[in-house]
């Protein structure tokens, strides 16, 4: 009976200590952004973001490694949307606004994917117009399909014999850091202040 007792004793004590490494060892994240992200993404946030090769506002081939010299905030929209890119990228360039009078630098970067209609110098005078550090972002339509398929956006355009047509698009912006790569997304629903409290979040950790 005191066997017995020994061992049952034996076993709670390795389950205590168990639920104690859990409680303690086994919360721990290998992520050194665990604390900032509000995101799931499926498969890991190194699914999203890559390479790229696309065009600049002064008609330069340019990288990503040209491109993401910075921590940047990529967007994905078109110049002729009448609507829900100039909120969202006005949003971003506040966000940034709000990041800079902390003294933390983003860039911020629009990608076009009606690369018929935005030209070079199109997309060059949208971005400037929103944001002095805004990069604009147009390519060829298979450059830009690479780099929307690289951050799993999605866009269709509509009938392209009417001129002014529209393009359907996902919404998301996406913070991208120099040596670590894609780490989190936003929503169009987050203001500015919300985004640039998440952005330094993840500054203050590199």
């Amino acid at each position: 009976m005191t066997r017995l007792y020994a061992i049952l004793a034996a076993v709670v004590l390795a389950i205590g200590l168990g639920a104690i490494w859990l409680l303690t060892m086994g919360g721990r994240s290998d992520d050194q952004f665990a604390q900032c992200r509000s995101s799931q993404i499926a498969g890991g946030a190194d699914t999203i973001g890559g390479p790229f090769e696309l065009v600049n506002g002064k008609g330069e081939t340019v990288t990503d490694a040209d491109v993401i010299t910075e921590p940047a905030l990529i967007y994905f929209g078109y110049t002729f949307c009448p609507d829900v890119c100039p909120l969202d990228t006005a949003r971003n360039a506040e966000a940034i606004d709000v990041l800079a009078g902390r003294g933390q630098s983003v860039t911020p970067v629009f990608i076009s994917i009606d690369p018929g209609r935005d030209t070079p110098e199109v997309v060059g005078d949208f971005a400037f117009n929103l944001h002095e550090k805004m990069i604009g972002l147009t390519g060829s339509p298979e450059q830009v399909k690479a780099a929307s398929k690289a951050y799993k956006t999605y866009y269709n355009a509509h009938d392209k014999s009417d001129e002014y047509y529209l393009v359907d698009h996902s919404t998301f912006s996406y913070l991208v850091l120099p040596e670590q790569g894609f780490v989190e997304f936003f929503k169009r629903d987050e203001t500015a202040e919300q985004v640039a409290d998440k952005i330094g979040c993840f500054l203050d950790k590199v």
